[in-house]
């Protein structure tokens, strides 16, 4: 949504930046594998709770396009998880009109996840309550690029490059980004949403993710809702200050 038609009422657009699984395990003597799977719940929490706290449109990173330097195991652990929690959630996000979207790279994907993922969109492509974006084999400077290559040489301005960016993520149109969590302790974006994120508020947390619940949703809701948005505009004069101007008192 661009700058200028964003209003305190508006449906937000979060993105979150699912940081600290491996670690959460690590702490616990526990496999890398049991904190993805704890992480899948986290995802299960805030998609529930999204709806109810104003937001519109969720946008999850959960594998980036430099993940693939994990090693095999685990790579092949995560898509098994997300396989599996696409066939599992499929019916609640249904019933609780959650529109599902993966945004990313599908095509280096096994096929049996790809075959999760259109089953998935295609059985939530009615749900008008919540926009649910999964980032899998996602970069975001890649989906610039690729939006670059789409231009040809035509003149371009920001919304024409926005839609292109969309079909280059094959994520389609989506507003811009309200605010960005990042959980885990890490203070950085990683290639993810860049473009989207221009205006973005940045709210980071130490916890790790399994561990991110409703509770840290809405602290970090009740803060963004407290900052001063301005989109490069000078601060709206207070009621004192324009009551001066007009001659007037308080």
């Amino acid at each position: 949504m661009p700058p200028s038609t964003f209003t305190s009422h508006s449906p937000l657009h979060l993105a979150v930046i699912m940081d600290g699984n491996g670690r959460w395990a690590t702490e616990r003597g526990l496999p890398r594998s049991a904190g993805h799977t704890a992480g899948a719940e986290a995802v299960r929490r805030i998609v529930t709770a999204a709806p109810g706290a104003g937001i519109g449109t969720l946008s999850l990173y959960a594998f980036s396009a430099d993940n693939w330097r994990r090693p095999e195991q685990e790579v092949d652990g995560l898509f098994t998880l997300f396989q599996s929690y696409l066939a599992d959630e499929l019916e609640l996000l249904r019933q609780n009109g959650v529109r599902l979207t993966i945004i990313g790279r599908t095509d280096r994907l096994p096929l049996a996840l790809r075959s999760a993922i259109r089953i998935a969109e295609r059985g939530t492509a009615a749900g008008r309550r919540l926009h649910l974006r999964i980032a899998i084999d996602y970069s975001s400077r890649d989906a610039l690029v690729g939006a670059a290559n789409l231009v040809r040489g035509r003149p371009v301005d920001r919304h024409r490059l926005a839609r292109l960016i969309g079909e280059a993520d094959r994520g389609g149109t989506a507003p811009e980004v309200d605010l960005l969590i990042r959980t885990g302790g890490e203070r950085r974006l990683s290639d993810f949403l860049l473009w989207e994120s221009a205006y973005a508020e940045l709210w980071f947390t130490d916890k790790r993710w399994p561990d991110f619940g409703e509770t840290d949703l809405a602290a970090a809701l009740a803060e963004f809702r407290g900052r001063d948005r301005r989109f490069g505009a000078l601060p709206e004069p207070s009621n004192a200050t324009q009551l001066r101007r007009a001659g007037g008192t308080r």
